[in-house]
Order: structure tokens, then sequence, then C-alpha cells
């Protein structure tokens, strides 16, 4: 007896990487799905690269925003053999991955190209595996804020002919003008690569100068009395712009090790101040993500310049009081209060809001809100803690210490 054959359903849309050495440098299989194809999506550069001889099915040009238009686009041609075309690795930064999260995996059969990074490092010597890439393809040239450190190598995903400049002024403006610029032109497409060199300092190649397909790399070097931001939580005070407002570097380091982020959680700041908690939160990780809630319109904006300045420019910020302003946001899987705890309602919300396994934490230096905190720990259990931090300072001809304010802290996983 024939035991039964599984066949696994057509997927519905062929997603294929190519480079800049178009039709050329694609392999015979990637051909064979363009031959085939009876609609081609793509960008207008990408789309010129096939020959019409070859690949005779309808071209569709990507419609702009790209995202929400790719349900309505892939449903006009249904059950019709439809090809992507996409930059180099399709799942690398690329369309693939858009792909994936709104049509599902099952449905996509990706055949990938080399990337740009892949041919970066190795046409600089550098190895991919300890290599950091950035995009700044349809994202804020502030994120690349984060990724600079002494000694390190970046490759940056360009988005145009104009990208370098911009990378060079922010190097310059950030304390990092010594920093080497290498931008790689036409990666992989033979006689037509290129690499220009020079410093953030020292950069003087005009817009029209630079190809607009192309990859960044930088050997970062920072500026003598450039403030010195390390990768863990605590960064020193002075990073941040604040009024009086900011948990300061000990207590912010404590709170984020209650907080404990992990990649792709989102975290409530609420009563954000500074800011500094969320920020930190995301930089922890590049898929962490938060929401400052502040009712300050003021401390607001300085919010927004604070993530700016530190790399993380996706930190949200909503403007109103906790708990009204709450209402809406997307579930957290942390809750940070750091002002406010007295408000009506307030700790009962971030509560509720939290799902099972999610995390509270809370600060105070008010015996008010100190007897909340109390409470909640009665109720809810987790970890009362007070958090005293002494800094030393002149005593006339001596030294001696001053003691900050001590700060309770409540922590607690929603069980």
């Amino acid at each position: 007896m024939n035991a039964a054959i599984s066949v696994p359903a057509v997927p519905a849309v062929s997603v294929v990487g190519i480079g800049a050495d178009g039709w050329d440098g694609l392999p015979e299989a990637s051909r064979r799905t363009l031959r085939a194809a009876e609609v081609l999506i793509g960008g207008p550069r990408q789309l010129d690269l096939l020959p019409a001889a070859d690949c005779p099915g309808t071209r569709v040009t990507w419609p702009s925003p790209l995202r929400p238009a790719v349900p309505g686009l892939l449903a006009a041609h249904e059950g019709r053999r439809v090809a992507v075309l996409a930059s180099g690795d399709p799942m690398f930064y690329g369309i693939g991955r858009t792909l994936a999260e709104l049509v599902g995996p099952d449905r996509l059969h990706v055949q990938p190209h080399p990337s740009s990074v892949s041919y970066a490092c190795a046409r600089l010597g550098w190895p991919l595996d300890a290599t950091e890439t950035v995009s700044l393809v349809a994202r804020p040239l502030d994120t690349v804020a984060a990724a600079l450190h002494d000694g390190r190598r970046l490759l940056l995903l360009s988005e145009g002919a104009g990208t370098p400049a911009r990378v060079a002024a922010l190097l310059r403006e950030r304390g990092w003008g010594g920093t080497r610029i290498r931008v790689l032109e036409q990666l992989g497409g033979g006689q037509a690569e290129r690499i220009l060199d020079g410093t953030a300092d020292g950069w003087a190649h005009q817009d029209e100068d630079v190809d607009p397909l192309n990859v960044i790399a930088l050997d970062c070097v920072r500026d003598p009395g450039t403030l010195r931001l390390g990768t863990t939580p605590g960064l020193p005070d002075e990073a941040y712009e604040h009024d009086g407002q900011l948990t300061k570097r000990y207590v912010r380091a404590a709170t984020l090790a209650a907080l404990a982020p992990a990649p792709g959680e989102l975290l409530w700041d609420v009563g954000g101040g500074s800011g500094s908690i969320g920020i930190e939160w995301m930089r922890a990780h590049r898929g962490c993500r938060a929401i400052a809630v502040e009712k300050s319109a003021e401390r607001a904006e300085r919010i927004t310049r604070n993530a700016a300045a530190l790399g993380v420019p996706g930190l949200k910020v909503v403007t109103g009081p906790a708990p009204a302003a709450l209402a809406g946001l997307p579930a957290p899987d942390a809750v940070f209060v750091g002002g406010g705890l007295t408000a009506p309602g307030l700790l009962d919300a971030c509560w509720d809001a939290l799902p099972a396994g999610g995390r509270l934490v809370a600060n105070t230096v008010t015996l008010e809100s100190e007897a909340l905190l109390a409470d909640r720990y009665r109720r809810h259990g987790g970890e009362l803690v007070r958090l005293a931090v002494a800094s030393a300072v002149p005593v006339g001809g001596f030294t001696g210490w001053r003691q900050a304010m001590p700060v309770t802290q409540w922590s607690v996983t929603k069980g």
C-alpha cells in the first residue's frame, strides 16, 4: 500500500534578490523564476535590470508608502505567478521581511542574492559576524548614535547619494569627527565599483559625486573630550538634558536591572521626566520599544531631544496626565512609574494593563508614595528595597560623604 504524499502548496509570491550586476549576475534558478512570472513587482531601478525579451511579465512599480499598499497589490494579482524583485538578500533589511509578515512565510519562495553587507565585508576584509549593520533606509539618521563606540566598525545601509554627507555632519556634531568614512558604491557591479575614502571632519564629497547605490563603512574614533557612553544601563547624568527631573545614574542602573529588558519587549515609562529609563531600555537592544508618558509638554519635548541624541529616536512620547493618557496604548511587557504615584488610580491602571509575567517597577522618595508601595507590596508581593547612594565631597580641607535622598523601589512580576 502506497503512503500518501504531501504536496506543499504553491507559494503565492516568489522573491528574487538581484544585485548591481543585474541579469548577468543571477543564478539560473532565479532567471527561471523571472522568466515564468506573469507579474514582476519592484523598484524602477530593479525592473530596468531585467531584459524585456527574457522577462515578458507585466511590470508593476512599488507605490509609496510601500507597506500599506502591499496587501491590495498582491490581492489584485491573486492567482497569477508573481515575482518580487529585491536588492541583494530579500530577508536582510529587505522586502522579504515585510512580505513574510503580511502574507506568511509559507506563501513565499525566496531566492537570495549576496547582500551589499556581504560584499562590503569582503572588500574591506571585515569579518561579517563581527560587524554591526545599521539601516538608514526610511529610518532617522540619529539611529547611528547608539552604535558609536571608540574603535568599533559599523556598516550603514544608505538611503541615497546624500546619506554619506549627512552621516559625516552628524559625526562631527556628536564628537566623532576623526571617524574614517568609506563609501562603497555599486557593490557587485564589476567595473562600476568604487570606494570613496575620508574622515567625518574632512568629508568633501558632494551629493552629486556619490552614487545613490552605496554602503557606508565607519571606523569609529571618539574625539578627545567627547563623553564616553557604554552599553550598560547607568549612563552618566551629563548625557541628558534635564531640569532636575532625572532618575540619577546609580538608581537608574538598579531600576533597569529590575525591569530586565528583553528583545522585542515594550516598556511604559510613566512620568517620563527626562526620558532616561525609556531611553536606556531601548539602548539595551535594538528590538526594545518604549513609550514615555509625560504630562508636561516642555518635558515631553526634552524627552524627544534626549532620545534622538542618544540614538533611540523611535521612543514614542505621549503628552498628558496618567492614568488618562494610558488609555489606548498597546499592552506593555513592563511598566516603570517614576512620578505621579499618588494620582488616583495610576498604580491600578498600570497593574491591570500588564499581562501575566509582566513586570512593574516604581520608585519614590516621598513618605506618601512609599506608603502606597508598601500597601501594594503586601497585596502583590515582589521586592521592596531602599536604595541609598552617597558621594564623596570636599569638607573643608578633608573629604566626607554627602547622602542623596534615599529611593524606595517596589518591583514585582505579575503572576
